[in-house]
């Protein structure tokens, strides 16, 4: 789902004001609440915040929002993995556990093929 964004001449407030936390929530699919929450969690996303702490998101941060929900709900990643992954830094941390995981699964499979091949003899 790809979001429009007017341009000044057709917005009525313009661009710059952004979209509020409700419209972003519709936007991208993601409840206002978790959009709050990741604001704690990701240093790339920060809304400009202004009368009563009401948040509106500039057309960077939705595009951000929409990288963090890809990472989180698409791909699979953790709060953790997916900081790293936008921050650049590589995921060695978990990508040293997932081959861990892998090399026990292996070797459980290996063993349970083993233990069947065994039976059918």
């Amino acid at each position: 789902m790809a979001a429009t964004f007017p341009s000044a001449e057709q917005s009525s407030g313009s661009c710059i004001a952004g979209r509020t936390i409700y419209e972003v929530s519709e936007l991208c699919d993601v409840k206002p609440h978790v959009l709050r929450y990741w604001e704690q969690e990701f240093p790339q996303l920060k809304p400009v915040k202004r009368r009563g702490n009401r948040r509106y998101y500039q057309h960077h941060d939705v595009v951000m929002v929409r990288r963090i929900r890809g990472l989180l709900y698409e791909q699979g990643f953790t709060i953790g993995g997916a900081r790293q992954q936008l921050s650049g830094e590589p995921a060695k941390k978990d990508s040293t556990q997932s081959h861990q995981i892998i090399k026990q699964v292996r070797l459980e499979l290996e063993e349970i093929l083993h233990d069947l091949r065994r039976r059918s003899h």
